[in-house]
């Protein structure tokens, strides 16, 4: 059964979970960066285009409110940026791991988004006050998937959209090689390039403990979202989950 979230070595309740994630980001936080664009041959720049395009309708309008939360340092944010008008209402970016948080506002600070320190399932904004919500490679690290996109949805307003891009697991012989990469050969880059083992054992047991894309659809559509669907990218390596938020909150 897949877990309910996040459960780093160690961590033996939500709130462990909570602490033992963000120590770890905070931790590669410096080189969190080059070592994203070497282990994914730049192609995570490629995926992040691909969200921002889904919402580009949201995006356009200067007066939508919208959130990327667990925005880490800040690739996803500068991506909705690029498509957002002159003179927008700023973009919130939010996280919880202080210095991931830190280097992304260096990224996008005065460029029309705001950084915001912030736990993904507490947020402190207001009920329906979102038009959008975008998270990147961030959500598969809440310590509870389904309590994070209940606070997604009281969040955003009736009609507002929820794009979630994640890893996945792709099968057949795709699958096999990308299992092999991120067992054996990543945590080995992770350790020489970072110095430290830890954090990249963590990421492929993160990716192979997440919900598979049915499951987290099923979820979705328990928590009160409509239209609910996922986009593949790269094979399977990644993709985009997309819903609307229902009009009645839960």
């Amino acid at each position: 059964m897949t877990a309910a979230g996040a459960r780093p070595q160690g961590a033996r309740d939500e709130a462990g979970a909570a602490i033992a994630v963000r120590e770890i980001f905070d931790s590669i936080a410096p080189r969190y960066d080059i070592l994203n664009h070497l282990l994914s041959s730049n192609v995570d720049r490629l995926w992040w285009w691909m969200a921002a395009r889904r919402f580009a309708a949201i995006l356009a309008d200067p007066d939508a409110a919208i959130l990327d939360i667990c925005c880490g340092t800040g690739d996803m944010t500068m991506a909705l940026l690029k498509r957002r008008p002159k003179n927008a209402q700023p973009i919130l970016a939010a996280d919880f791991a202080r210095n991931m948080l830190a280097r992304g506002a260096k990224k996008f600070g005065g460029r029309g988004a705001v950084a915001l320190e912030a736990d993904a399932l507490h947020l402190p904004l207001r009920d329906q006050s979102l038009d959008l919500i975008v998270t990147a490679f961030g959500f598969r690290n809440l310590a509870n998937y389904e309590a994070g996109l209940r606070e997604f949805h009281r969040v955003l307003k009736p009609g507002g959209q929820l794009g979630i891009l994640e890893f996945s697991t792709p099968g057949g012989l795709i699958g096999k090689a990308y299992a092999f990469y991120f067992l054996r050969v990543l945590p080995v880059i992770g350790r020489i390039v970072c110095g430290k083992q830890g954090p990249y054992r963590y990421l492929p047991d993160s990716v192979d403990n997440f919900p598979a894309p049915p499951e987290l659809l099923e979820m979705m559509r328990g928590a009160g979202y409509a239209g609910c669907g996922w986009q593949p990218y790269t094979f399977g390596i990644a993709g985009l989950y997309t819903a609307t938020r229902g009009p009645v909150a839960l």
